[in-house]
């Protein structure tokens, strides 16, 4: 008797494919490839792609892991209804793959399936991201798929083949762990996580690599300390010291003579100063902070010219520039003031038997800076290396040089100072094998806008139009203030060209998290996850008092 056939889990209704295209959003363009179409026929599903298909956005679609999308027929069904909508046709949620059967709730990483006469392995659920939103006309998308734990789900091709609508779905393997597609979104993107499904999860090999790292993160992640107090308060100067022409230190303490709270090696402080807010690292954990007086520099000259007794308004310790705990090799690489924040840590690993390596760059003798403080905090480690590279007489630290210096690959590096010399660096350790790096830019952090094309970067500006009539709004990096105008905290900082990080644009990827010095706001939609406390949601926040925001 022959043997009956396995029972299909699904079928293919369409295959859909489209190649990235620019449109118009917003005043902007995006280069995207979410409209997807039906097409008749078989079409190949190779490795990286189907033909006749591509992404516009690679760093968060396509590629070996999220070669194909797949998304179901009863998820279409559930918006038609919650939109009101009946003009919805195939693709035009992004995906590769419309099918009947296989739920987000019932589909586990790790499964695979034949499909036509490829083989298909799920990877993770689809990214959030605004453009499946630009796509359907509903910008709140993106938060929806998450909240309704519909997400649909990315695979990658093990076996290539051609597909074609009416094509049987077979489930061939299980993956292990029995983490459904549903349940592994919601351990990224809502709340009250559950600790052992995020176990399981990085134990899951077919999980792709990003959500692995991600999941990784959120395991090994402490609750960030809360700010040691909320908004500014008022400190007093006790001490200026010149450190040489240009660099002044000035030490800090509470106006009633209590201790301030501890602060952590490499963090900084925000000052809100006569015309600016300033944030500076600290040089010691004792509240003291070293400034470099910039030509025409509002706050820098307003800092050189402190004296003791002088009550400045301060923010709490803030930053994620922050030394760890362990006792393995430390390499603390810095060039100018952007010793300032390593300064700090070298201070508290003075007296361990750590190996740490101190390496500064700088112009000469002249411009060196708490040379001599840095010397006597390194006579106190008995596995201390000094190596000072002055560019008047050894020419610049390059990579090259730092590559002779024989550093331990097991060490932890971090390293400050301006962004070339930053990216110099990162290179050279990457090339000798440190992988734990971590940095500190001074000024704006680079922006996160995915898909937009032909983006000139401008220096930060009052927005046009019309002056807004809402709460005061710094962005202290920036150097902007301006009222707050109708839309997000979001909408107004991409208005004064402020460089902003965002994906999702509706609360739910925390890309745009960014720190609050000092104020309140609401949020409109409401996240789907809070930030954490001294933290907003630029994407969906509005203020209702006048703030101040680390960007």
């Amino acid at each position: 008797m022959s043997q009956a056939p396995d029972a299909p889990d699904g079928t293919v209704l369409s295959v859909n494919v489209g190649m990235p295209k620019n449109v118009e959003w917003n005043g902007k363009t995006v280069f995207t490839g979410v409209w997807k179409y039906p097409v008749d026929g078989p079409v190949m599903v190779r490795r990286l792609n189907l033909d006749g298909d591509g992404q516009g956005d690679k760093g968060g679609h396509g590629g070996e892991q999220r070669a194909v999308m797949v998304y179901q027929l009863d998820s279409y069904r559930h918006w038609s209804e919650q939109f009101g909508r009946d003009d919805l046709e195939y693709g035009q949620f992004g995906e590769n793959l419309t099918i009947d059967g296989l739920p987000d709730d019932e589909v586990c990483i790790g499964d695979r399936y034949r499909v036509g006469e490829a083989e298909l392995e799920v990877t993770q659920p689809r990214v959030t991201c605004y453009r499946v939103g630009l796509r359907m006309g509903e910008p709140e998308l993106p938060a929806l798929l998450v909240s309704h734990h519909r997400p649909g789900f990315y695979c990658r091709v093990i076996t290539e083949g051609p597909v074609r609508a009416g094509d049987p779905i077979v489930k061939v393997s299980t993956g292990p762990g029995a983490l459904s597609v549903a349940d592994t979104d919601a351990l990224l993107y809502l709340p009250n996580r559950d600790t052992a499904k995020l176990r399981v999860a990085v134990q899951i090999p077919a999980l792709s690599p990003g959500w692995q790292g991600s999941f990784r993160d959120l395991l090994t992640a402490t609750d960030a300390p809360k700010p040691a107090w909320e908004g500014f308060r008022p400190l007093r100067v006790t001490e200026v010291v010149p450190e040489s022409a240009n660099v002044y230190s000035i030490r800090l303490a509470a106006t009633d003579g209590e201790d301030l709270p501890a602060a952590r090696p490499g963090q900084y402080l925000t000052f809100r100063l006569p015309g600016a807010v300033r944030s500076y690292s600290l040089s010691s954990p004792d509240y003291r902070v070293s400034v470099k007086h910039e030509p025409h520099g509002v706050g820098s000259g307003y800092m050189a010219q402190l004296t003791a007794g002088t009550v400045l308004d301060v923010a709490a310790p803030r930053g994620d520039f922050l030394l760890e705990d362990g006792d393995g090799p430390v390499l603390l690489l810095s060039a100018g003031i952007g010793l300032t924040p390593v300064l700090a840590m070298l201070h508290a690993l003075a007296g361990t038997t750590r190996e740490v390596w101190w390496i500064h760059a700088a112009r000469g003798p002249s411009e060196h800076p708490l040379a001599a403080e840095a010397y006597d905090l390194l006579a106190k480690l008995p596995n201390a290396h000094e190596r000072i590279y002055y560019s008047s007489v050894d020419g610049r630290l390059t990579k090259d040089k730092l590559i002779e210096l024989a550093l331990p690959t097991d060490a932890t590096a971090y390293i400050c100072g301006p962004a070339a010399f930053m990216t110099d660096m990162q290179a050279a350790l990457a090339e000798v094998g440190v992988t734990r790096v971590h940095t500190e830019l001074f000024g704006a952090l680079a922006a996160i806008n995915p898909g937009l094309i032909n983006q000139t970067a401008h220096t930060p500006h009052q927005p046009d139009g019309p002056a807004g009539t809402g709460p005061l709004v710094t962005f202290a990096r920036s150097g902007i203030s301006t009222a707050m105008r109708d839309g997000s905290l979001l909408e107004l900082a991409e208005a004064c060209d402020v460089a902003t990080r965002w994906s999702c644009r509706t609360g739910v990827c925390q890309t745009c998290v960014t720190p609050l010095l000092s104020g309140e706001v609401s949020y409109s939609p409401t996240p789907l996850e809070p930030p954490p406390d001294g933290e907003t949601l630029l994407c969906c926040a509005r203020p209702t008092t006048d703030l101040v925001l680390d960007m």
